[in-house]
């Protein structure tokens, strides 16, 4: 990077993010404004987009709308085009987008399964071989990937979601590994767990039930702020908040319990849900509503409680069979 970035800083840094129209990618656009950042934005809805491009510029950045689909290599060689027409180059590329299929295995049509696994992982992927040469061309640069507990703890209800981010953390890892041949060049990932965002209501929806649950959950601003902090300070991997930890803990030490665990939480949550209709939600193309950075207090909180106390049972027992051994 540049001198202003070289010390931490990240005014003037160019900083592209595919899935910026809400969510976690338009806090995180707003985020990187704020520090004087120049924005290159895609996602599939132009006037999103747009208005999240504006919004940068009054947080006292600049910012430029590139409409385009993660799963369209072209459009991700597209996107850099545009990021080096404009400004000239490409500090740090986030893989952001990402969307989801909520059902049971059979009941969710082939093509949805497909088209989670394409956004989720092989959207990235698509991202990553667009500016990973231009990265190592200039001997520098930051790939952030947006991944998920998921990476690590396996929900029912979400196998395709599942599938793809344990995927997307494989395919970071190593690329990471290879990327070590080129000292300037960062490959990191942050893992959320339950984040207020707009994403289960555009999920696709095939259980026949209203998904609609509350609660707290992590802001869409604290991920945008460790987003930032993790481009300025390049690091492998940051897990956010507890549910995480215990999540990963709990999965590592004793996977079948939790497992029946979260199916227990899935089918009392499905169970004491109202009736609703099966779609595809934004699989197959952006929703119609506006689009907004919070979700309004969507909570996957007994599933956080369920893994914590999966994990708790896991390490007594765990300390229990070295005793008796």
């Amino acid at each position: 990077m540049r001198a202003a970035q070289r010390d931490g800083g990240l005014d003037g840094a160019t900083v592209v993010i595919a899935g910026a129209s809400s969510g976690i990618g338009r806090a995180t656009a707003r985020a990187f404004a704020a520090q004087g950042a120049r924005l290159v934005l895609a996602a599939r809805r132009r006037d999103m987009l747009e208005d999240a491009a504006a919004e940068c510029r009054r947080a006292g950045g600049d910012a430029i709308a590139v409409p385009a689909d993660v799963t369209s290599p072209s459009d991700m060689r597209h996107l850099l085009d545009a990021a080096i027409d404009r400004y000239g180059g490409v500090d740090v590329w986030i893989n952001n987008a990402g969307v989801g299929a909520v059902g049971w295995f059979e009941d969710v049509p082939l093509e949805a399964h497909h088209r989670t696994i394409e956004t989720n992982l092989l959207g990235p992927l698509n991202g990553a071989h667009a500016v990973l040469p231009h990265f190592i061309d200039r001997g520098r640069g930051v790939l952030i990937n947006t991944s998920s507990i998921g990476a690590w703890v396996y929900p029912p209800g979400a196998v395709a979601y599942a599938a793809a981010k344990a995927g997307l953390h494989g395919l970071t890892e190593a690329l990471r590994h290879e990327m070590r041949r080129h000292s300037g060049v960062h490959v990191c990932a942050i893992y959320p767990s339950f984040v207020d965002t707009p994403g289960l209501k555009h999920a696709g929806n095939y259980t026949g039930r209203t998904l609609d649950p509350r609660g707290p959950m992590q802001s869409p601003e604290r991920i945008a702020r460790l987003m930032v902090d993790l481009a300025a300070h390049p690091r492998p991997r940051v897990p956010v908040g507890l549910p995480t930890l215990l999540g990963r803990v709990a999965y590592a030490l004793a996977p079948d319990l939790v497992g029946r665990a979260m199916l227990a939480g899935v089918e009392m949550a499905l169970a004491r849900a109202t009736p609703g209709r099966n779609g595809s939600g934004n699989l197959f193309g952006p929703p119609e509503d506006r689009m907004a950075v919070r979700g309004g207090g969507q909570s996957l909180l007994p599933l956080a409680v369920g893994l914590g106390a999966a994990g708790l049972l896991a390490a007594g027992a765990l300390a229990a069979g070295r005793r008796a051994a």
